[in-house]
């Protein structure tokens, strides 16, 4: 009897090889990034672990035709179970200092291709009325700061579009589940890319471990919990931060700007 089917983009590092991780062991996979070499070292070390089927898809998300291609892929995918749309990156820099070419890339990766995953998978879902979607968000969609504009508005799309998209689900009583992760600062290739000292950015007692933040996700999903802030400081964060008023909110992010002005770095970081 065929196993049920997970799909991962941004798989071949960090949180979204770490749901692979995770998951191998009772679904088969579709794990999708751009670093082919990656995809097949995790898939070669699942399937002798685990002996699970675990194909891979490279692809880059930002080219239209390649995610065109993903989500064909996804809505023919018959045992579809889970998509987690993790593939992201982060920029830091001023607006206006940084490359256009980087914030559109990143409004096409984290906003366009959740859109159309999203849309694949839901159509594919819905028919069977059972599944799960993942959007990889971030503790950035509640809290704005300087030097990551379009991160932070891009994260913060996603969770409002998977507040929605919860809402919608519910609406026609569907047993599909949508969530929003949204982790703080958390050990991967991503600030490793960006050439960032993780000590000048935040103290250690912030940084999560990838293992702990799935683990966190996947109980969430179990219990259909719409919104997953894994680690009690950050749930701390997102709830203060959530009931200030305004002028009290800006105070907050303000101050948090002028510590980033302080150890403020340049590059960004794409490593799938």
């Amino acid at each position: 009897m065929a196993r049920s089917v997970a799909v991962i983009t941004g798989a071949s590092s960090g949180i979204g090889a770490e749901f692979a991780r995770q998951l191998a062991a009772e679904h088969d996979l579709l794990l999708i990034a751009r670093r082919k070499d990656k995809l097949e070292a995790l898939a070669a070390e699942l399937t002798a672990r685990f002996g699970s089927l675990v194909c891979v898809l490279p692809a880059d998300l930002t080219n239209e035709s390649e995610l065109a291609g993903v989500a064909q892929r996804i809505a023919s995918e018959t045992n579809l179970s889970l998509l987690i749309n993790d593939a992201g990156f982060g920029a830091r820099g001023l607006f206006w200092e940084t490359e256009l070419d980087v914030h559109e890339r990143m409004h096409r990766l984290h906003i366009t291709a959740t859109l159309r995953l999203c849309h694949a998978a839901l159509q594919n879902m819905l028919a069977r009325n059972s599944g799960a979607i993942i959007n990889v968000a971030s503790v950035a969609a509640f809290v704005r700061r300087s030097g990551s504009v379009s991160y932070g508005a891009t994260k913060n799309w996603m969770t409002a579009f998977t507040e929605a998209l919860y809402l919608e689900l519910q609406s026609i009583r569907s047993a599909v589940k949508v969530q929003a992760l949204c982790p703080g600062f958390t050990y991967s290739e991503f600030h490793d890319t960006m050439r960032v000292d993780r000590s000048r950015i935040a103290s250690s007692s912030l940084w999560l471990r990838a293992e702990f933040v799935v683990a966190e996700s996947l109980k969430g999903v179990a219990s259909a919990k719409l919104f997953v802030v894994p680690g009690w400081r950050y749930k701390a964060i997102v709830g203060l931060i959530s009931k200030l008023p305004m002028p009290l909110r800006l105070a907050f992010e303000k101050a948090g700007t002028k510590r980033a002005h302080g150890r403020r770095a340049a590059g960004h970081a794409n490593p799938d």
